[in-house]
């Protein structure tokens, strides 16, 4: 892609109303765009990012044996009323009456749809264990929107949920997805804690959170630096690792995973039965697990920037590499920019080509502001001794080098 040909409104200024370092961040570099208080539009660049961290969920729930669907984001509130759940969300839930005059709701969670779902269509022992997956928009009339996709009136989440026959095919899914998110979280380049939760309005006996320590975090945990033991924070003196008996660490967090196991809470309030072998009708057993998709790119930027910008983990950013050619008018230096583009593109490398007729300046600021992990650049040195400057983004390491031993470093860690 060449960056005449995308859309990057990037910004010189900090928006006044950004509150957080990644919201700053994805405003300047042209991520996003705020349509209104907690409703963002995504742009080419954020979409990317979007998409990347959606294609790595993707390939770990399918690697699990979860089926991918897509349930409605219009919700019939008698699902609501049915599960007793209507009262727990109180005013985040956003309702309306249609022209039908049927009670409606926009989606804040799936847990009711999905169980009838699967009451209208599993009714044998035979049919489990299932588990279905999605990532979708979700909605919730938050009192407070903050720090940008963090805290948002519509986001999207990825919701799986398993149905079993019995506790032990339920533990089992449950330690499935649990070993799940950890690859998930690391292959987004996270530093992350996992500790063991309350289930709150979701219900269940057992819930695990996974947190993305940061700055702006809305929730405080406690966090072994030794033994890496982490609890939930209480107001407490002694704040002493039960494990090790060494000193925790009030750690900010953002909660970017949360499973549950959650039994047969809104089977039974919703008539979710099975056949067993004896031919007795028994409530199917279930667990929930959610990842807040859109919330993550957030969290990455938090983890992953400097003053100059954003610094991307190498399997979710828009492009593994911006060429620069610093002056677009110099036909030597755009042939060599685009042979570049073409080798790396034959290596199965996404390269981005600034194309851009503007001051070398502008174009280093916008580069280490859009964080790609490599810059290649094409200036006069190129000209006299036919040599490359190549630049890590994250230790800002600068490499001279010829054009074949460039595109083999950036293969090589790409």
């Amino acid at each position: 892609m060449y960056w005449t040909k995308l859309f990057i409104p990037t910004l010189k200024d900090t928006p006044q109303e950004a509150e957080s370092a990644s919201h700053q961040l994805m405003l300047r570099s042209g991520l996003i765009r705020m349509l209104m208080s907690g409703v963002y539009t995504y742009l080419p660049l954020g979409l990317k990012v979007l998409n990347n961290i959606k294609n790595i969920i993707r390939q770990e729930m399918n690697a699990t044996g979860a089926n991918e669907l897509l349930l409605p984001a219009l919700q019939p509130l008698e699902l609501w009323l049915a599960s007793g759940r209507d009262q727990d969300m109180g005013e985040v839930m956003i309702r309306f009456t249609d022209r039908r005059k049927r009670n409606i709701c926009l989606g804040p969670t799936h847990e009711e749809v999905i169980t009838d779902l699967v009451k209208n269509n599993v009714s044998s022992y035979r049919q489990l264990p299932l588990v279905l997956y999605q990532i979708q928009t979700k909605f919730r009339d938050e009192i407070r929107p903050r720090f940008g996709l963090v805290r948002g009136c519509e986001f999207i989440m990825k919701d799986a949920y398993s149905f079993d026959k019995d506790e032990e095919g339920l533990k089992n899914n449950y330690n499935i997805m649990y070993d799940a998110y950890h690859r998930i979280f690391k292959r987004l380049g996270l530093d992350f804690l996992c500790i063991e939760a309350d289930p709150g309005v979701m219900g269940g006996n057992l819930s695990h959170e996974f947190m993305v320590p940061a700055e702006i975090g809305e929730d405080i945990v406690c966090s072994c630096q030794g033994c890496k033991f982490t609890r939930t924070f209480s107001e407490e003196k002694d704040i002493t690792c039960p494990k090790c008996k060494t000193g925790m660490k009030k750690v900010n967090a953002i909660e970017v995973g949360h499973i549950f196991q959650l039994g047969t809470k809104y089977s039974v309030s919703l008539g979710a039965n099975f056949v067993d072998q004896t031919g007795k009708s028994l409530p199917i057993i279930m667990g929930c697990y959610g990842i807040g998709v859109s919330r993550l790119i957030s969290g990455i930027i938090e983890q992953n920037h400097d003053a100059e910008g954003i610094i991307w983990p190498k399997e979710i950013t828009p492009f593994q590499v911006i060429i620069m050619p610093l002056d677009v008018t110099d036909q030597k230096i755009m042939d060599k920019a685009k042979s570049i583009y073409d080798a790396l593109e034959k290596k199965g490398i996404e390269p981005f080509l600034d194309d851009r007729d503007e001051r070398a300046g502008v174009k280093f600021k916008d580069a280490d502001l859009i964080g790609m992990p490599f810059q290649i650049i094409i200036g006069k040195e190129f000209l006299k001794n036919n040599n490359l400057e190549l630049k890590v983004r994250r230790t800002k390491e600068k490499i001279i080098a010829s054009f074949e031993e460039i595109v083999k470093r950036i293969v090589d860690n790409g």
